[in-house]
């Protein structure tokens, strides 16, 4: 499950009962922290310790992942995100792993992992964005499976977002030709940072999970 990044809203959350289990949405409740744990963002190292929850009635126990970070990944998921459209405007992983300064090993897992679920991708994300907006544009064709999926990604961001931020989601293809800032969040977040919170806000920070996006299609339900 995603949550915001601020540790005492989620609490005033989970003291509400404001945030409900998304398998069977009953209340959760606090239940203890999850091992605390380092995620990488650029040249920063940004700490986190997820609140853990327990459903009041399947007694299922969630960890409560900020959007800034993806399951199981150390790297932060604007950093991951940057990389995967890297990949969609035609850049190959050795030129993104030295651009990030990530191991090229572990970028080419991120393409592989993506690139196995580009169908699945596009579909989960523009049934999200159906979902949450009124009549919506779709997005248009970009001329590979690659682009496809990260245009339906930054799509359904820009969607997300309209609320609350003016600022415009770039197609794949743009801020790819130069190096990267080495602290890609606070370099550009109109673009970059809150357009990969949302988007793993909507999958629960599962984009590069193993079983996910499920064959039935369902999008889950949001607590962030």
């Amino acid at each position: 499950m995603t949550v915001e990044l601020d540790p005492a809203h989620v609490e005033a959350r989970l003291a509400a009962g404001a945030l409900t289990c998304p398998a069977c949405t009953a209340v959760l409740g606090g239940w203890g922290w999850a091992r605390p744990r380092m995620i990488r963002n650029g040249d920063r190292r940004v700490r986190l310790a997820p609140r853990r929850a327990r459903c009041t009635g399947c007694a299922v126990t969630h960890v409560l992942l900020p959007v800034i970070a993806l399951v199981r990944r150390a790297d932060a998921a604007v950093v991951i995100g940057w990389a995967l459209t890297a990949r969609a405007a035609g850049r190959g992983h050795r030129w993104i792993a030295d651009r990030l300064g990530v191991p090229a090993g572990t970028v080419r897992g991120w393409l592989r992992r993506f690139g196995a679920r580009l169908a699945g991708v596009e579909a989960f994300f523009t049934a999200a964005g159906i979902g949450i907006a009124v009549d919506p544009v779709l997005p248009g064709t970009g001329g590979s499976g690659w682009a496809d999926a990260v245009g339906a990604l930054l799509w359904f961001a820009g969607l997300a977002a309209a609320g609350f931020t003016p600022a415009p989601v770039r197609a794949p293809a743009a801020d790819h030709d130069g190096a990267v800032p080495a602290d890609l969040h606070e370099a550009d977040p109109a673009s970059r940072a809150w357009v990969w919170a949302a988007i793993s806000a909507a999958c629960h920070g599962q984009l590069l999970s193993p079983a996910w996006p499920s064959t039935s299609g369902s999008l889950g339900s949001s607590t962030s």
